[in-house]
């Protein structure tokens, strides 16, 4: 169980997490998260030093669970099936039912949201945003080559371009989704990738 001082640094990444989806970091005060919080500055400042320092953990924080959510779809995916191409179709489709779960447009990424505020952070925030990404491609690909190996596709592919189409499907999807306020519409993008797929290696 979380101690209190955890439960205070979650609530105030969570706010921070929210505020900078919906204004930006440069939008994004302190005041606005003590707000969403209740906290006193003395609380927030137990745990962050300054809004940079909050900024970066917010970044880590959003990564990790990001990957963990990506990795457990995986490790789903190959319990239920022994076929690669069933693997990677499940995969698709537990990330699809995730977004279904969740009744609105997904909140948005801060990978996005940080890469178009650039000059906000350090060179070092863009080069994790990068590795980041760089890991969420990692458990595509690796499934990507499994397939091509069991399944040679009807035309010439390689498991780093089908990585890197999913990946801007996805990432495409939450600004579309949000701008157009439909909650479908990265899942949508999803299952035509699925039937591609199918084309592609049946």
């Amino acid at each position: 169980m979380a101690s209190k001082g955890e439960q205070t640094r979650e609530r105030i990444l969570e706010a921070a997490q929210s505020t900078t989806l919906e204004k930006g970091f440069a939008g994004m005060t302190i005041d606005d998260i003590l707000e969403a919080t209740a906290l006193t500055k003395g609380a927030f400042f137990h745990h962050f030093k300054n809004k940079a320092d909050l900024g970066r953990a917010v970044l880590e924080r959003f990564a990790q669970n990001d990957l963990d959510l990506f990795n457990d779809f995986s490790d789903r995916a190959d319990r239920l099936s022994d076929d690669p191409l069933e693997r990677v179709l499940i995969f698709l489709r537990l990330f699809e039912e995730y977004l279904d779960d969740l009744g609105t447009p997904y909140p948005g990424c801060i990978f996005a949201s940080y890469t178009h505020e650039a000059k906000q952070f350090s060179e070092d925030v863009q080069d994790y945003i990068e590795q980041s990404l760089d890991a969420w491609r990692g458990i595509y690909e690796a499934k990507f080559e499994t397939l091509i190996e069991a399944h040679p596709p009807k035309i010439e592919v390689t498991a780093r371009e089908l990585a890197e189409m999913i990946l801007t499907i996805n990432e495409g999807g939450f600004i579309l989704a949000n701008a157009k306020d439909d909650a479908t519409w990265t899942q949508r993008q999803s299952r035509e990738f699925r039937r591609y797929l199918t084309l592609l290696f049946s």
